[in-house]
């Protein structure tokens, strides 16, 4: 099993900044990519970006593009989302997740993902 854990949410106002974190414990030794997602209330879960271990390679969502930058640590099993400029409509819990094999590759979808964090809230205000 694998355990995720994210962390700094919090409040901030429009036009301002947050790091989130998400370190991984457990049976990490198969990871193929991390990814954030955020859900809205009344909304459903999307994709926001991902990042695969070993190449690198970095997704996002066209929304985000150019605000949000996804980072890692591969030695902790950590990823980052750095997120810049940010809106009202930035508002959701913002999720972690954990895609152990490549199987398709792909890192988009919900359904990419084994494991999943609990999420940790972004509240902007205007």
């Amino acid at each position: 099993q694998v355990q995720l854990v994210e962390s700094g949410g919090g409040l901030v106002q429009a036009g301002g900044s947050l790091r989130l974190s998400c370190a991984a414990s457990g049976r990490t030794f198969s990871v193929y990519a991390m990814g954030w997602f955020r859900q809205a209330p009344g909304k459903e879960r999307e994709f926001v970006a991902a990042i695969t271990w070993s190449g690198g390679n970095i997704y996002y969502a066209d929304s985000v593009t150019g605000r949000f930058t996804i980072s890692r640590e591969s030695r902790n099993v950590t990823v980052y989302l750095q997120i810049n400029s940010l809106k009202p409509g930035d508002t959701a819990a913002y999720y972690c997740a954990l895609k152990a094999r490549a199987g398709w590759r792909t890192v988009r979808g919900r359904g990419d993902y084994d494991y999943w964090g609990k999420g940790t809230q972004v509240t902007v205000s205007s």
